[in-house]
C-alpha cells in the first residue's frame, strides 16, 4: 500500500498527501541548515585557496631576493656603439671603467705544407685521353658554354682536354689555338696575330675557363695561373695521385705519424686523404688540417691562438713527407694579442678573450676582435634589482588587499551592515598585522647604510597597509652604491628580510601544522561531517513519510469500510414500497 497515490479520503476531498508533504518539509528544515553551512564552509575554502596562492607567491618573491647574484651581480658593456667586442664580469667583479687599447689581435700558427704534392693532369702534353668528368682540378669542370673572342664553345663532361682545345681553335677560325704544358702542368692560349685574346661573357654556362684557371691579361697570350692538378681526396692514398712515395709502411699498408706529439695511425690501402685528414682535426693534437686545392698542399692549423709552434713527423712510413708536410713546409708564427689597460704598460695575451687574470681586474673578462681602444664599465644589475624588489612589493600589496577584501565589515550608505566571508576569523587578520611588522621592521646586527626598507625610499602607503615605494631617486641611488648593503639587508641569513619573511610563511603554510592547513582541514572535516549528517536525517525522512502514508492510507481503508457497512444498514431498514 506504501506506493499508492491517494488524493483524499473516500467521503470528502481531504488531501492528505499535501499533509504528508508539509510535515516533511518540517522536518527537512535542518537539511536546509546544514546546506547553507556547506555553502559558507565552500565560500572559506575557495578564500583560504586563494590566500595560500598568494602566500605561497609572496614566499617565491621574498627568496627570489635572497637569490645568489642579484645584489651582487655585475654587467659590463662597452660605450662604443655596437661594438663587436663581448664582455661578461662575475658576481661581485670591482665595478669601473676600463679602457682597453688592442694593438693586435691573437692569430693562430700555421705549418703550410710544400705546394705541388700531386701529379699534374697528364704526364705528356697529350691530353685526348682525359675527359673534363675525370680531369683532376681543384674546381670541377661543368658542361655548357664559354667565349672565347666572341666565339662560343660548347663542351659536354664526355670531351677530352684535346676535344676542348680543338673546339677553342674551330670557334675562332684558327686565330687561338690552346696547348697544355706536362711540365708546368698549364694550359696556354696563343693568338696566332698576336691580337688580345678575350674570354668569357656574361651569358656563359660552363666554368671550364675558372676549372683550368684562364683569366684575361689584355695580350695574345694566356696562360693558367697555377698547376693545375690536384690531389684525389676520396679514394685510397695509393691511388691520390701523390707524388711523393710513402716509405716504410709494413706489409698491409699501415703507417704512423705524430702531430704535436699525438700518434695518428693510417693505411694507403684503405684510408683516404680527407680520413686522413679529419682524423688529425679530430685528435688531440689542437690542429685543424684542411687541403688548399688552389695551391695543391696541406695546411695545419693551431685549434688555439698564440705564438706557439706545430710539431709534424713520420714514424713509420712517410705519409708527411709526401704531404710536403715535413721538408719544405713553412711555419708562419701565431700572434699574441697586445693590449693596455687604462693607458698602462703593453699585456700580452696568447687568446683574444682577455681573461681577468690577464687583464689584472677581478671577475672582468673580455673578448676582442678588432684593434681598437673601448671603455668596458663594470656596473651593478640595477634593472634585474629594481624588478626583484618590484615585484616583492606587488605581491605584498596584493595579498594585504585581499586579506583586507576577505575580512572586512562594510556599511553601506543605506546602514546595511556587510560582512565579509573570513570577517570572523581573527587569524587572518592577524597574519595582515604581522606580515606589516616584518616589513617595516629594522634588520638588527647590520653595519651597512641599510637596514630597513625606508632606507631604500620605500614606505607604507598612508591610506591603507601597502607598501609604495616614495623615493625612486633614493632606491636607485642605494642600488647603485650600495649593493653590497642591500644584499646584507636581504639576504643575511636567519635574520634577513627574505629570511624573515621565509620564516614566517613556511610555518604559515606547513602542510600539517601550520595556521592554513588547519583551518582548511577543520573546514574540510565539517563539509564531510555534514554529508553524513544529511544522509542520517535524509533516511529517518524516507522512513517518516513511509509511516504517515501507511497510517493515511489504513485510516482511508476504515472510513470505506464504514461507509460500506452503513450502505448495508441502509439498505436492510429501507422502506418497502408497494405497488
Amino acid at each position: 500500500m506504501a506506493g499508492i497515490s491517494v488524493s483524499g479520503l473516500i467521503s470528502n476531498s481531504f488531501n492528505w498527501q499535501s499533509i504528508v508533504d508539509q510535515l516533511i518539509q518540517i522536518d527537512s528544515a535542518p537539511i536546509a541548515k546544514l546546506n547553507t553551512d556547506t555553502a559558507d564552509n565552500n565560500n572559506r575554502l575557495a578564500s583560504f585557496a586563494s590566500l595560500k596562492s598568494g602566500l605561497t607567491d609572496l614566499q617565491t618573491s621574498a627568496n627570489a631576493l635572497a637569490a645568489d647574484g642579484l645584489f651582487n651581480g655585475r654587467i659590463a658593456s662597452s660605450a662604443t656603439p655596437n661594438s663587436s667586442w663581448s664582455s661578461t664580469a662575475a658576481n661581485s667583479a670591482a665595478t669601473g671603467s676600463y679602457a682597453i687599447a688592442v694593438t693586435q689581435l691573437a692569430s693562430a700558427a700555421q705549418r703550410t705544407g710544400a705546394s705541388g704534392i700531386s701529379a699534374g693532369l697528364s704526364a705528356s702534353s697529350n691530353v685526348s685521353g682525359i675527359t673534363l668528368a675525370t680531369m683532376p682540378t681543384a674546381i670541377a669542370p661543368t658542361a655548357g658554354t664559354f667565349t672565347v673572342n666572341g666565339a662560343t664553345v660548347t663542351v659536354a663532361l664526355t670531351d677530352s682536354l684535346q676535344d676542348v682545345f680543338d673546339k677553342i681553335s674551330a670557334a675562332t677560325g684558327g686565330i687561338v689555338t690552346a696547348a697544355y704544358d706536362s711540365a708546368t702542368d698549364k694550359v696556354s692560349l696563343t693568338s696566332s696575330d698576336n691580337s688580345e685574346i678575350v674570354l668569357g661573357a656574361g651569358n656563359d654556362t660552363s666554368n671550364l675557363l675558372s676549372a683550368l684557371r684562364l683569366a684575361n691579361n689584355g695580350t695574345g697570350s694566356l696562360t693558367s695561373s697555377s698547376a693545375l692538378g690536384n690531389a684525389s681526396l676520396n679514394v685510397p692514398l695509393v691511388d691520390a695521385r701523390l707524388v711523393g712515395s710513402f716509405g716504410a709502411v709494413d706489409g698491409s699498408g699501415n703507417g704512423t705519424f705524430a702531430i704535436n706529439g699525438v700518434s695518428i695511425a693510417y693505411n694507403i690501402n684503405t684510408d683516404s686523404l680527407a680520413t686522413v685528414l679529419s682524423r688529425i682535426s679530430a685528435s688531440s693534437a689542437g690542429v685543424s688540417a684542411s687541403y688548399d686545392g688552389a695551391s695543391n698542399r696541406v695546411i695545419l692549423t693551431n685549434n688555439a691562438t698564440g705564438d706557439v709552434g706545430i710539431g709534424a713527423s713520420d714514424t713509420s712510413g712517410s705519409l708527411l713527407a709526401a704531404l710536403g708536410l715535413t721538408t719544405g713546409s713553412t711555419l708562419v708564427h701565431g700572434k699574441n694579442a697586445l693590449f693596455s689597460v687604462n693607458g698602462g704598460a703593453t699585456i700580452s695575451s696568447a687568446s683574444n678573450t682577455l681573461d681577468a687574470a690577464t687583464l689584472g681586474v677581478p671577475g672582468l673578462s673580455v673578448t676582442v676582435n678588432t684593434k681598437d681602444t673601448q671603455t668596458i664599465s663594470v656596473a651593478g644589475n640595477v634593472a634585474n634589482m629594481q624588478n626583484a624588489i618590484q615585484d616583492f612589493v606587488t605581491k605584498f600589496n596584493s595579498l594585504q588587499d585581499f586579506i583586507t577584501s576577505q575580512t572586512e565589515i562594510t556599511k553601506g550608505a543605506d546602514g546595511k551592515v556587510t560582512a565579509a566571508v573570513l570577517s570572523d576569523d581573527q587569524e587572518v587578520g592577524n597574519w595582515s598585522s604581522q606580515l606589516r611588522s616584518l616589513a617595516f621592521s629594522a634588520v638588527s646586527g647590520l653595519s651597512g647604510t641599510i637596514k630597513q626598507l625606508d632606507n631604500l625610499g620605500i614606505d607604507f602607503n598612508s591610506a591603507d597597509s601597502t607598501l609604495v615605494i616614495k623615493d625612486q631617486a633614493k632606491l636607485t641611488a642605494a642600488l647603485t652604491n650600495h649593493s653590497e648593503d642591500v644584499a646584507a639587508f636581504f639576504n643575511t641569513s636567519t635574520t634577513g628580510f627574505a629570511a624573515q619573511f621565509d620564516t614566517f610563511l613556511t610555518k604559515t603554510l606547513d602542510p600539517n601544522s601550520g595556521a592554513l592547513a588547519i583551518e582548511t582541514n577543520t573546514l574540510t572535516q565539517n563539509n564531510a561531517d555534514i554529508v553524513t549528517q544529511i544522509a542520517t536525517l535524509n533516511s529517518r525522512l524516507a522512513d517518516e513519510r513511509s509511516r504517515l502514508t501507511d497510517a493515511f492510507l489504513a485510516m482511508q481503508t476504515a472510513q470505506s469500510e464504514a461507509q460500506q457497512q452503513q450502505q448495508t444498514l441502509n439498505n436492510m431498514f429501507a422502506p418497502k414500497t408497494t405497488s
